[in-house]
């Protein structure tokens, strides 16, 4: 008869009995996982303080800012409601004032539709207009649809971004969302998604609501992800935009703007050794005149920049200028 030693079926045992512990993730570690959509800040780093292992961090290739960043720059922001200037490769904050106060974003909203038709949508998809688009606020911004106008989304993504046409992003919303109300909520779960957590969207096209607001920083988040498309970025370096579409008979309408970023129109010009690649425009009574840009410098480093709650077009674009101006600093 053969005899089992105690000794090393006791040292089997205890192996075993440590494998498991670190297969099964018990022993006490924990890792500090920050990230939440209810906290007042973005986007969070979730290192963990007790020890020097790591989970993969939220914000890993983002540009986070949690306080004001105004030291050394010399533009003047001092009309600029908030503003954030971001240098992407590096992550770096060039510039930050006000990045996570609650605002009115104006049409800056229609990058967030845009982004959410582009995931969403198929560029080849015909859209038909129903009642939704017949926006009657004063001074809105509008392409001028009627019941039954028929166009592609590509078409509609282009009217939307170049223009800011307010009946279009109502046609986007219903024709990718089924409902305008639906594609709105496919707009805040894409929001918290991306960690755009001070942000809630009631429309697609911005117009004023007082349960529609977002941040400049959350604003950095969405046109971040949305330049992650090809479409997205070839919109907006256009200066203007002609199409036909057709109405309910199948009769042409055409359709000739120009871009209302007033860089790409040629209007402002960018600082020596800047390249403005494009961008978004916003204004309305409640969001000020506001400015989302795509900038490179003189290597191709990409930078973007936000700007919200200027009081006027001048005093926007010369602020702007300024800032990016930084650049070269």
């Amino acid at each position: 008869m053969k005899c089992t030693n105690k000794r090393r079926v006791t040292a089997y045992i205890c192996i075993l009995t440590i494998m498991l512990t670190f297969l099964t993730g018990c022993g006490g570690l924990s890792y500090d996982m920050a990230y939440s959509t209810d906290s007042d800040i973005s986007s969070f780093n979730v290192i963990s303080s007790r020890d020097t292992r790591t989970a993969t961090p939220f914000a890993t290739n983002l540009c986070v800012v949690k306080d004001d960043v105004t030291d050394g720059t010399t533009a003047d922001m001092s009309q600029a409601t908030a503003a954030v200037f971001f240098a992407l490769n590096e992550n770096e904050v060039i510039y930050a004032k006000n990045a996570h106060e609650v605002l009115n974003p104006a049409s800056l909203t229609k990058v967030m539709t845009a982004l959410v038709a582009l995931k969403y949508g198929s560029l080849n998809q015909q859209l038909t207009a129903t009642n939704t688009v017949n926006i009657t606020e004063s001074g809105a911004q509008l392409c001028g649809l009627k019941t039954g106008d028929t166009m592609t989304l590509d078409q509609a993504l282009r009217i939307l971004l170049i223009y800011s046409a307010n009946d279009v992003a109502m046609l986007i919303a219903e024709g990718v969302g089924g409902t305008v109300e639906h594609f709105v909520e496919m707009m805040n779960e894409e929001a918290k998604n991306i960690g755009a957590t001070n942000t809630n969207f009631a429309n697609p096209h911005g117009l004023t609501d007082p349960n529609h607001y977002t941040t400049a920083y959350d604003l950095y988040l969405i046109f971040n992800e949305a330049m992650k498309y090809e479409t997205f970025n070839e919109i907006i370096q256009m200066n203007g935009y002609q199409t036909v579409y057709y109405d309910k008979s199948g009769k042409e309408k055409k359709f000739d703007k120009l871009t209302t970023n007033l860089f790409i129109q040629g209007r402002y010009s960018a600082p020596d050794n800047v390249t403005v690649i494009g961008g978004k425009t916003g204004t309305t009574n409640a969001a000020g005149h506001c400015l989302m840009l795509l900038s490179r410098d003189v290597q191709g480093a990409p930078y973007i920049l936000i700007v919200m709650g200027e009081p006027s077009t001048d005093e926007l674009y010369n602020s702007v200028v300024e800032l990016l101006d930084e650049i070269n600093n």
